[in-house]
């Protein structure tokens, strides 16, 4: 029987970019996926890389802030080792607060008056904040990242459900699937929304629901940043095609749009940019991202020698991969995490 150094499951961004830097650190790697490789809420993702603002919890901010500034090397050597073109945007995003987040503006000015920075926008009451933030097409990241995996020797095994980590004596030898077994020593549990279901450890994430519309903008540079409200956000890509996005909903693992939920979300993008009226509707979809309890990722080893668990990203999946690739890949090898993950331990949820 065939063993592997390490096995990831699940083959979300997460688990890709895992594989990927444990692969670098020579470790013979398989990726097991129920589905499809990245066609769960990777594909599903708008791609901000916000690393700043009200959405993200004051103990991720580090690990947000060190994955933003990874992002130009990170996106390089996945097109390097992939062969492949990804859409990194960094013309930075306006974000419009409500009331209740105080001025901000002294220390997020606009670089330019907002009618020159965004002709078609029609702003709200507030002024934004400008924020240098990057966004990336995730469809291109996690093509390449599939690609790059593959050109580094990663292993997959695609419509394979695993439905539990086996233990033997104490400690991993692998996962038992829906169709088969894999041995390894070391497993990593990267499943997203579905890691819950995976035993012997019960990591309480749940899926949230998010709808979201891609339009064929009127003219190509209709919009150039990235647009946040309370209500919406519009991300534009290099080709002319815009995201409006994204609802956040409790449907456990419903995955159907709502005509009537859709048009609210596109409502709310022609009051920003009343132009998108003549925008063409190419595309709808809903994700399911992995939430937890406290909105925090689940990162680190269990109490289980060999098992561990990278998932619970919930809206930031993408803007975290890099970060969590080289943390947990430390902690995998016998490093020292370069960031404390204590915060983020499964055995919090135990207590």
């Amino acid at each position: 029987m065939k063993t592997w150094d390490a096995i990831v499951i699940g083959a979300g961004i997460i688990g890709l970019s895992l594989a990927i830097e444990l692969r670098r650190s020579g470790m013979s790697v398989l990726v097991v996926e129920k589905g499809e490789p990245g066609r769960e809420a990777s594909w599903a993702a708008g791609g901000m890389l916000a690393d700043f603002g009200p959405e993200i919890p004051a103990p991720l901010q580090p690990l947000a802030a060190a994955s933003a500034r990874m992002y130009p090397e990170f996106v390089h050597d996945l097109e390097d080792e992939s062969g492949l073109k990804i859409d990194l945007r960094s013309e930075g995003t306006l974000l419009f607060l409500d009331s209740s987040h105080g001025s901000l503006q002294e220390s997020h000015p606009l670089p330019a008056p907002l009618e020159e920075l965004e002709p078609a926008l029609q702003p709200p009451a507030r002024a934004p904040l400008y924020l240098r933030e990057r966004c990336v097409d995730p469809r291109h990241l996690t093509t390449a990242a599939i690609a790059a995996a593959r050109h580094r020797g990663v292993d997959f095994s695609s419509g394979d459900q695993v439905l539990e980590v086996e233990i033997d004596h104490g400690k991993v030898a692998g996962v038992r699937t829906n169709k088969t077994r894999f041995a390894a020593a070391i497993v990593v549990n990267c499943a997203g929304a579905w890691a819950g279901q995976i035993g012997p450890h019960a990591f309480p994430t749940r899926p949230v629901k998010g709808q979201m519309l891609c339009v064929a903008m009127p003219k190509k540079n209709l919009v150039r940043h990235v647009l946040r409200t309370p209500d919406v956000y519009l991300i534009p890509r290099s080709d002319g095609r815009m995201l409006i996005g994204a609802t956040m909903e409790e449907a456990e693992f419903d995955k159907q749009t709502v005509p009537e939920t859709l048009q609210t979300l596109r409502k709310a993008a022609l009051d920003l940019v009343p132009k998108l009226a003549d925008a063409r509707i190419l595309e709808a979809w809903a994700g399911l991202r992995p939430g937890t309890p406290d909105k925090l990722p689940i990162l680190g080893a269990t109490a289980t020698p060999g098992c561990y668990v990278a998932t619970g990203h919930f809206r930031d999946g993408i803007l975290l991969a890099p970060i969590t690739a080289r943390v947990m890949a430390q902690m995998m090898t016998g490093q020292k995490p370069e960031f404390d993950l204590k915060t983020f331990g499964a055995e919090r949820f135990s207590k």
